[in-house]
Formats: structure tokens, sequence, C-alpha cells
């Protein structure tokens, strides 16, 4: 009963992909974080309507058996010497209940891991944060600018806590998650001084909360140019982007934001000058309004799912604050290892930014499929974002226009997992539902690529073994 029913459920699958497909064809690459992909149909790139966040697409059968390691190996090596991986793969595979390892190649091995990283910065985030956190972003008054003090022209400050995903336009009603936007903050906003009968106001925006370089350790020149990320800062919208829906990132994240909220501040009966950058007051400022973010874990699973750069900097930060670390690169990367410490995950793991761009991060394919694993168990239930995030192939995210060929049609739907690309870095790691009804995590990781390369393929096919274990 079992297998008709696995049987039924990859036939729908494999007919809604056949449908995927043929609606992309006619798109072109775009990038979404790190990763250039195809352009799947827009109701698959929505970014406020992910196909799936809350589980797998085919669910494990009661009882599954976890796979054989001779069946795993035997097919995983043939596969590996490909070309396309340069002869330099590394690969663990592990049964996430029992934690036996299933199969390990240079296991112990550090490799850089690109944007698979941001698996450490989930479970990181998760674990320190909890799943319900928000990021707020507030208006406070100035110093002495409350209402019934001196009539000279009242200062109102925008306060920026860090959260990326500010939209710069109005939500669709409805959509999951629900993001904070800067619409509804400057609503709230003018209302209240019309109700304290303030109509002008001389505009500051602070977004002090985050210290030290805004570009990673070893990122290239280039990142911002292309649009792979923003510089880092605590007040950003649209993620740093010039418009919602494209890679165009700005110069000045923070002052592009507050110049919009004060066009918005206008468009509702507000007079305001050109914002200038300053600080809130160390005491407690009187607040005026407040827009908060969806919880940390849909912002782990919308980092992970459109492999979100500048999501990463942001929750690895967030870690810092937790832990009385500078939210800094620096005081990310410590504060991320701490909590993987108290998770007892952090061996293997060397981190020096949240998003992967970086390529002196150097994790062991141990750790990295350790990790996944951690949060696949059912008795980590808090760091479950971290694996219900990870795109599905064939359908979400960075592996939408992946899984469609001989090699790796399988595992359509039924392998989740997040991918990385650096120049000569190809990774992916993730969970795999096998055809015994098990559950495997596994951690694929190419760094010594060829220069003409092109390994992702290559990955999903091995991904795609995995989920065939009987």
């Amino acid at each position: 009963m079992v297998r008709l029913e696995r049987w039924v459920t990859l036939v729908t699958l494999a007919l809604l992909q056949v449908f995927t497909v043929a609606a992309a064809v006619a798109g072109t690459p775009y990038l979404i974080g790190d990763e250039v992909v195809t352009a799947a149909p827009k109701q698959l790139r929505a970014r406020q309507m992910p196909l799936v966040t809350a589980g797998p697409v085919l669910v494990p059968a009661p009882g599954g058996a976890a796979a054989g390691r001779v069946d795993i190996a035997r097919e995983l090596d043939r596969a590996m010497a490909t070309p396309a991986l340069g002869g330099g793969v590394a690969a663990v595979v592990i049964d996430p209940v029992t934690r036996r390892v299933l199969y390990a190649r240079r296991a112990d091995s550090p490799a850089t891991p690109a944007s698979t990283t941001k698996i450490v910065t989930a479970v990181a985030a998760l674990g320190s944060l909890g799943t319900d956190h928000r990021l707020a972003t507030r208006v406070v008054w100035g110093s002495g600018s409350e209402p019934g003090g001196p009539k000279a022209k009242k200062e109102i400050i925008l306060v920026g806590g860090g959260d990326p995903s500010l939209a710069g336009s109005k939500p669709r009603p409805g959509g999951y998650p629900s993001y904070a936007s800067l619409p509804d903050l400057a609503a709230k906003t003018a209302a209240a001084l019309k109700a304290a009968g303030v109509r002008e106001v001389k505009l500051t925006y602070d977004d002090s909360l985050y210290s030290g370089p805004r570009l990673g350790p070893g990122w290239k020149p280039n990142y911002v140019p292309e649009g792979s990320v923003a510089p880092i800062t605590a007040l950003m919208m649209n993620g740093g982007r010039r418009h919602p829906g494209t890679s165009t990132r700005v110069n000045d994240p923070s002052a592009y934001t507050a110049e919009r909220f004060a066009d918005l501040l206008s468009e509702r009966g507000v007079k305001v000058g050109r914002p200038a950058r300053g600080r809130a007051a160390e005491e407690a400022p009187t607040e005026i309004a407040r827009v908060e973010s969806p919880p940390v874990s849909a912002l782990v699973e919308q980092m992970l799912t459109d492999s979100d750069n500048e999501m990463a900097e942001a929750l690895a930060r967030q870690v810092a604050l937790k832990g009385g670390q500078p939210a800094s690169f620096d005081g990310g990367a410590r504060a991320v290892h701490a909590a993987l410490r108290r998770l007892g995950v952090e061996k293997g793991v060397e981190v020096h930014d949240g998003s992967g761009l970086s390529p002196r991060n150097k994790i062991t394919p141990n750790a990295l499929a350790g990790l996944v694993a951690l949060a696949a168990n059912p008795d980590h239930p808090a760091l479950r974002a971290a694996v219900t995030g990870l795109p599905i192939g064939g359908f979400t995210g960075t592996l939408a226009g992946r899984y469609t060929d001989d090699g790796s049609r399988s595992g359509a739907g039924v392998v989740r997992a997040k991918t990385g690309t650096l120049s000569g870095v190809s990774t992916l790691s993730g969970v795999a539902y096998t055809s015994g009804g098990g559950m495997l995590a596994f951690a694929l990781m190419a760094d010594r690529l060829p220069a003409d390369a092109y390994a992702p393929p290559a990955l999903d096919r091995l991904a795609s073994i995995v989920a065939r274990a009987s």
C-alpha cells in the first residue's frame, strides 16, 4: 500500500513538474541571492506565496527503513567519477534519527560551503533567538521634541531594527508571510503626528544598531554592482534593492529607505525635509509607531528558499545582539559559533559571514550534514524551519529549474536542499525522502571544480541517488 500511495504521489508530482517546466520555457535566468536559476512561473517566484513552507512534498511512510550502506556507496561512488565534479567532491549521508553515517567521503576535510553556510546561520538563529522573535522598525521622538515642548520644529527618528524584509510598498493582503511595510509605518506615524497637532517635522534616521564594515571579509568588490548583495545596514527596505523583484542594489540602503519614508510622510500630509543620519537617545525614547517583521522561523525559511544574502547577514547580527556581541561580521561569526557550541555541533565549522559569500568559510561535510540532521530530528522541533525552508527539487526557490533530466528527475519533490555556488565551488545539502519511506540528511561539497565545469546537475543526480535508496 505504501508503494502504491508513493507511486500515485510521484505521478501527480511529475505532471505538476511538466506544467511548471512548460510555463518556464520562455523565462530567462535570474539572480536569487548568490544563485543563478532558471525563471520559474510567477506563482512559484512570488516571495509572499511560497509553494511549500510547512513540510516535505512527500511525507515519509511510518516505520520506513533507512537506506543500506552498500546500496548508497556503490551508486554514489560511480556517479562521483563524472568530470563535472573535478574528482574533488566530498560527501556525507546520515540517518537523522539514529545518527548513523551511511556514506562518507572526505567527511572531515574542510571545504568551502558557499551558500550552504546559510544552514549554519539558520540553526544558530533558531537555536539562539527562538522561532517567534521579530525585528522591529520604529519611529521615535527626538530629544525634547515630544508634543507640549518648545514650538521649534519637531524631530522624529526612524530607527532601523535590522529587518531587511521591510517592504517599500504595501504587501498584498493575505500573502505569506506578512511582511512589515514602510507605507504602514508612515501611515501610523502620520496619524500619530496629526493627533498630536504636529504637521511639520525634521526627519533623522538611525542605523547604528549594526557596526563595522558593510561588506564581508573576502567579498568580491563586484558583489554589490552585480546585484548579489547590498551593503549590510540596520535600516533597509526590499533587501537593499532599488526596486522590488530586481537584483539592482543601492549603495546606501539606510539613506534610500529614509528618503522613501520622507516621501510617504509627505504624501500623508506631513511636511518633512531631507532626512539626515543621526542617533536616537540612549535612554528609552518615546515611541511614535512601529512595524514588526514576520517571526524568525519565517525569516529563516525565506533566507533558505530564496538564498537571501541580506537576510542571512541580518540573522547572524541578531544572534550577535542576543549573545552580547557587536552586531558586525566579526561579532556575528563569534556569536554563531557560540550558538552552535551550545547545541553541540560547532566541530568542523568555521564561518566569517552569515551568507556564505566569503570564500574564507570552511565547513566539513560531517558538520554540514550533522546540522541538517539535527534540524530534521523530531527531538529538536525549534529547529524545524531550517528544514522546511529548504528549496524543493524542481519546484521552489533556487531548485525550481532543476531536477529535470533523466539522472535527477526521480529527486523532484523528494529532495529538499540548500544550494551553494562560488567560483570553483558548488555545494548541495539537505534531506531526501527515500523510496523506502525514510529520510536521510546529506552534504555534497565540490570545491575543486575545473574552470569550465558546471556541477549542479551532477550534484542533483547524487541527491537523487540518495532519494532512490531503499
